[in-house]
């Protein structure tokens, strides 16, 4: 029999919607559980605390890393992944948002949706009486973040009194990562153009976080001065799912944003390079970077199973 690791609920509400609602020292108990769930997968340890668990995941948006690591964890832990297409379920033919979070609360177990507006995930919650969690939206990406700071705390032995420097777009994963960082003591600076900058209340929100956990938030257009120290350098494409036709646009806007050799010369020398992919190359990062001896992102991406599996393993069990 296997040892049940997580003796009670860390995130402490029904949905994992964002990192903002989960405090700090509950971040902390999911990479330690996270962290367990992996030292039992990496011993060949049996451990399937979902036996007879079905996890629904609707996708809005294709994916490679979110399917296979949700659809893989929910079969490592001993349960189902159902993959949703919308094009193949009744809510990319107009049924309500409402009315299919009803249908699949009499099905499965809990619901894992990849989509675009972060409003269409807050009224699958709110109709769902079964755990929601948020494999993306367009204003967060909680899973990758939770998986970063795994893959951080793996490599650097630590979060707290790190320093992140994220250099491009003020996406869903800027974010996810500003909060992140803002919980767990890591100082974030990012740098983008004028115009893509993050959202205001979202920066608001994790500077006033950050200055609860002793670290701060900086927003500036100097990839040299957000990069300055650096432990952590990260970066994502310039150009997002659904933004397609402002590609021309924006790569022009970033060109003086790519992370090459030049840049990193201001990072700290045993910086790490981080990444959620895919990625571009020679767009917002050289291959000699993506590629080098100090990009962790392949390990990073592995994390994706295995951050997932503790909110899966919270919630659902």
């Amino acid at each position: 029999m296997s040892t049940i690791i997580n003796k009670g609920k860390i995130i402490q509400q029904k949905d994992f919607l964002t990192l903002a609602n989960v405090p700090p020292d509950s971040i902390l108990e999911l990479l330690k559980l996270a962290s367990d769930i992996k030292s039992k997968w990496a011993a060949n340890e049996e451990y399937v605390p979902l036996k007879g668990k079905t996890l629904g995941m609707i996708f809005e948006k294709s994916s490679t890393r979110t399917r296979v690591s949700f659809e893989v964890g929910m079969l490592q832990l001993g349960g189902h992944g159902l993959f949703l297409s919308s094009n193949d379920i009744q809510i990319g033919r107009g049924e309500t948002v409402a009315d299919t979070a009803k249908v699949l609360s009499q099905f499965v177990d809990g619901i894992m949706i990849r989509t675009f507006g972060h409003e269409k995930i807050e009224e699958l919650a709110e109709s769902a009486t079964i755990p929601v969690i948020n494999g993306l939206t367009d204003m967060f990406h909680p899973c990758q973040a939770l998986a970063d700071l795994m893959t951080i705390q793996e490599v650097k032995g630590k979060l707290a009194g790190l320093k992140m420097a994220y250099i491009g777009d003020g996406n869903n994963v800027v974010h996810s990562l500003m909060i992140a960082c803002a919980k767990t003591g890591i100082d974030f600076s990012i740098a983008c153009p004028a115009g893509y900058e993050p959202n205001k209340e979202i920066i608001e929100y994790a500077k006033k976080e950050a200055k609860q956990q002793g670290c701060e938030i900086v927003v500036t257009d100097s990839p040299t001065a957000a990069i300055e120290g650096a432990d952590i350098v990260y970066a994502d494409v310039w150009t997002s799912m659904g933004q397609e036709a402002e590609n021309a646009v924006r790569l022009e806007a970033f060109k003086e944003y790519q992370i090459n050799a030049e840049l990193v010369k201001h990072a700290k020398e045993d910086y790490i390079f981080m990444h959620c992919l895919p990625a571009h190359r020679e767009e917002e990062v050289t291959a000699e970077i993506i590629d080098g001896p100090h990009s962790v992102v392949f390990h990073q991406a592995g994390n994706r199973l295995h951050a997932q599996k503790a909110i899966l393993v919270d919630l659902l069990q």
